[in-house]
């Protein structure tokens, strides 16, 4: 089930925090809840990716965008996603959840998205993410123009580039 409860508290407190630029880097102080959990008990790998879709809405509403893509009926979608798992989170451990935009080419934006407990990383991933109009996805240089930081043009790191013409290579069934 999607944490909908934990979405809405994300959203009300994003406006309470301090706005972020693109090149900042959101926080969000987490515990592993018993619905996150496996049979192990650890947060589940897969809800490792619901959790850290919290991390980029509290990006985007810190950083404007998500009032912008609720204004223009737009809407977020994630076209692909390398993760790394390193450590578990254990039932009832609190995790600090960080995202930071890496970057961006013609259509997408690159989140770098990480968990960390006691000061070491439990989790990390790659997230290919957009935004989507009635027309398909809306080139980033838009997207940056809408928010008024068509300034923000970091070169995307060489691993990054490797893992897009990696993805590239992948056959299409």
């Amino acid at each position: 089930m999607y944490p909908y409860l934990r979405l809405a508290r994300v959203i009300f407190s994003a406006r309470f925090k301090p706005r972020l630029r693109m090149d900042g880097t959101s926080e969000l102080k987490m515990r592993v809840w018993p619905n996150d959990i496996d049979t192990y008990p650890e947060l589940n790998n897969g809800r490792h990716l619901i959790l850290m879709d919290l991390g980029r809405i509290d990006f985007a509403a810190r950083s404007g965008l998500l009032k912008k893509v609720h204004q223009l009926r737009w809407s977020f979608v994630v076209a692909g996603a390398s993760v790394r798992y390193r450590r578990r989170l254990p039932h009832w451990g609190r995790f600090i959840l960080k995202t930071r935009a890496a970057g961006y080419d013609h259509r997408w934006f690159y989140f770098y998205q990480e968990t960390e407990r006691d000061g070491k990383i439990c989790s990390s991933a790659l997230i290919r993410a957009g935004v989507l109009s009635k027309e398909g996805i809306v080139a980033a240089k838009k997207v940056l123009e809408v928010l008024g930081t068509e300034d923000w043009a970091p070169d995307l790191p060489r691993w990054i580039q490797a893992w897009i013409e990696a993805d590239e290579l992948r056959p299409q069934l």
